[in-house]
């Protein structure tokens, strides 16, 4: 095993152990993207299935037909309300200022009302899985 795998198994455990939530959502189109083989995309997406049953772990996957009120955003995580990591090409930004915090929240939450979950979700991975070939 790599030590990169290594790593991210190490990482992963925060998702088992303690007290932590988590409220992730993926754009639909997202699980469509070929990086790396077939073989692999099925693997990842199978991982995506089974983290989804964890009771720590809020999985909500946005639809193609959706109804957007804006075009699809860049990477971001937000950390107990306070703080905001957001990726682009180009850099990663920190976010503090109660404002900027708020706007992400606000973006969140939007996204959040027109997520698929649970057995919804399940029904577009699996279709992203079979799609893989």
């Amino acid at each position: 095993m790599s030590d990169a795998v290594k790593a991210r198994m190490e990482r992963s455990r925060v998702i088992r152990e303690g007290d932590h939530r988590f409220a992730v959502l993926i754009e639909e189109s997202v699980l469509r993207y070929r990086i790396g083989a077939a073989e692999i995309m099925a693997a990842q997406l199978g991982h995506l299935l089974s983290v989804m049953a964890l009771p720590s772990i809020s999985l909500g996957i946005i639809p193609f037909t959706a109804p957007r009120q804006a075009w699809p955003l860049e990477t971001f995580t937000i950390f107990d309300r306070q703080r905001v990591h957001v990726e682009t090409l180009s850099a990663a930004i920190k976010e503090t200022q109660p404002s900027d915090v708020a706007l992400y929240l606000k973006a969140f939450g939007n996204l959040k009302e027109v997520a698929a979950y649970g057995a919804e979700a399940r029904s577009l991975i699996a279709a992203a899985i079979d799609a893989v070939g």
